[in-house]
């Protein structure tokens, strides 16, 4: 297991995180995944002793029930507070009241104390907005962010599911208003899901922000089991998030002959293929069975050659698009130019 730094900061957190969204199984997440208490101890205990210092939840996941899960786990194992690293999230509705949901000032502190109550910790290492408010001006979120950093309750702060511009603008602010800044994105990134690379993954290299991807095997359909007729599975009902499914099977196809000449599983290559990637920070793996982690686990020992990730890049590869091709053309003037020796 390798570790790296999140984003502009001093603090280390391991290329695979466990993500907890499994855990409970209320509502509509009963669709993703049903872990007890029993279950989830286990899951934990694994991902701690295959080198995970790194968990991922959210207050939304079952209403709670993840988090309280996740925070009994820690105290049933005995595992030290500081020699892990929570992440959870904010947004979704918690209640049916008009004011239980955004990024409001309210609605953050209230569900920041909650919470830290349902984790069983006195703060949150990372604590991210988990979407775009259309409503809550961008500085009343981060004001309130700010505030839970300077009272201790939360160490740092992130974003997900946020569009470039919005990240950017948000950064801006923070800079002009010396307010804690976003160190982190948690985004949808797969082999077949490349998306990100157009806007997001240059501003996240251009303000030095770290990447944590969510749902790395497309809801499962990399794990290339979705092609045995009959199969079963999360995806098999809930088919989230949606892939273009030709290209998803192209990559399927050039994955499984790779994963056999290593003897690994296509679900490794799939994450050996992100783990790669210099912008990726650290890649959210779930389970909902012991062997489904342990096969994930496995991935950070998979060593893809530069052949490998060639055709992976190639049969992955975004249709071109503008102003992409046109900012790569117009660059090429400057092609192969030192920035720091040009000539004044």
């Amino acid at each position: 297991m390798r570790y790296n730094r999140l984003g502009n900061t001093g603090l280390f957190v391991s290329e695979l995180c466990l993500g907890t969204m499994t855990f409970g199984g209320e509502g509509f997440f009963k669709a993703v995944g049903q872990v007890q208490q029993d279950e989830a101890d286990q899951i934990v205990k694994a991902a701690i002793d295959g080198g995970i210092n790194f968990l991922d939840t959210a207050n939304v996941y079952s209403r709670g029930w993840s988090e309280e899960i996740t925070g009994q786990a820690l105290k049933n194992l005995g595992i030290k507070r500081e020699d892990v690293v929570i992440a959870t999230k904010v947004l979704g509705p918690m209640g049916e009241g008009v004011n239980d949901r955004g990024a409001s000032r309210g609605h953050i502190m209230d569900q920041a104390k909650a919470s830290l109550k349902r984790l069983g910790t006195d703060h949150i290492d990372l604590y991210q907005i988990h979407g775009w408010d259309p409503v809550t001006p961008i500085e009343e979120t981060l004001r309130a962010l700010d505030d839970l950093v300077r009272q201790g309750h939360v160490r740092y702060v992130g974003v997900s599911n946020w569009a470039a511009w919005q990240i950017a603008k948000a950064l801006g602010i923070s800079a002009r208003d010396h307010l804690a800044r976003f160190e982190t994105v948690q985004a949808y990134y797969t082999i077949a899901g490349r998306d990100l690379e157009r806007e997001i993954v240059p501003m996240m290299q251009s303000e030095n922000v770290g990447l944590m991807v969510w749902s790395p095997l497309a809801g499962g359909l990399l794990s290339g089991k979705y092609r045995k007729e009959g199969a079963e599975g999360r995806r098999a009902n809930f088919s989230f998030p949606p892939v273009d499914a030709a290209r998803a099977d192209a990559v399927l196809d050039a994955m499984e002959p790779i994963a056999a000449a290593h003897g690994v599983s296509v679900a490794q290559v799939a994450l050996a293929w992100l783990l790669s990637r210099p912008h990726v920070t650290s890649v959210i793996v779930g389970a909902k069975r012991l062997d489904q982690l342990q096969d994930n686990l496995g991935s950070v020992d998979v060593e893809l050659s530069e052949d490998d990730l060639q055709t992976l890049d190639e049969v992955s590869a975004l249709p071109r698009e503008y102003p992409g091709w046109m900012i790569e053309r117009q660059a090429e003037y400057r092609q192969g130019m030192d920035p720091g020796s040009a000539s004044r």
